[in-house]
């Protein structure tokens, strides 16, 4: 049976390539971003590629009815999804007195706001169903505070955390909930973020490799999938437990500074 999956921020980067993953295993899709070229090309490309059904919906999920009018976009066309994908994201580097505020705050209404209201509208439905896939890309970033990256880092604590307790409270359902946590990662994040300027994105995985790793991980109803960690931050990951907050914080701060 072919399954539907609605993804966010499906322009680019991991989300785009897990549209393209979920469209080669022939399933159709609702693509959600702001960038309605880039979801036109997006879609002509997978629908001629592999004879499936792309519908786009245009909305910046940062504004706070967003999240209702693609609920009410995807019912009012009669569509079921069977899988949520809460990919949409994004980070800011600077020390937080000094970045705009209003950044900070599109980037939690984002990141935490937009993210948890979809996930509740749509699991009203899996939930009458009894069925249904979630997958909430997070970051490693989760596993840490992070100076100069203050907000960001917070925010994916909050989907870790988020989507672990939902996790938990949908054990005995057919529902599962899939939390992504990619390390440093090929994407427009960089860029837009001014984290390719840091040491953290001295080495990069494929946005295309770390797609798949949630997909699959999706699929099989894990709990959590790491992905993308270079053999430094491996290390990092397991001695975080055993090391002095104030020493974690200061490394974490020095590799987020911009390299001269």
């Amino acid at each position: 049976m072919t399954k539907l999956a609605l993804i966010t921020g499906a322009s680019s980067g991991i989300g785009k390539s897990l549209a393209e993953i979920h469209a080669e295993k022939g399933g159709n899709l609702i693509v959600v971003a702001r960038r309605k070229d880039k979801l036109n090309a997006l879609k002509n490309e997978l629908e001629t590629k592999h004879k499936i059904q792309v519908t786009i919906i245009e909305k910046d999920l940062t504004n706070s009815n967003a999240t209702k009018e693609v609920y009410d976009k995807v019912k009012a066309l009669g569509l079921k999804v069977d899988y949520l994908i809460n990919n949409a994201g994004f980070g800011g580097l600077g020390q937080f007195n000094e970045r705009a505020l209003e950044e900070d705050i599109a980037m939690i209404n984002l990141n935490i706001t937009a993210l948890t209201s979809l996930t509740h509208l749509f699991l009203q439905d899996f939930v009458k169903d009894n069925t249904g896939k979630i997958l909430n890309v997070s970051s490693i970033a989760s596993f840490m505070p992070g100076p100069l990256q203050a907000v960001y880092f917070a925010t994916k604590a909050y989907v870790t955390s988020f989507s672990n307790a939902l996790s938990e409270e949908l054990t005995d359902t057919g529902i599962t909930v899939t939390n992504l946590m990619p390390g440093a990662t090929e994407t427009e994040f960089g860029k837009i973020s001014g984290v390719d300027k840091t040491k953290l994105l001295d080495k990069t995985a494929t946005a295309r490799s770390v797609a798949e790793d949630g997909y699959n991980g999706m699929l099989n109803g894990k709990l959590d999938v790491v992905s993308g960690l270079t053999f430094s931050q491996k290390i990092m990951k397991v001695m975080i437990p055993l090391t002095p907050k104030k020493l974690i914080l200061k490394q974490i701060k020095q590799l987020q500074q911009i390299k001269k």
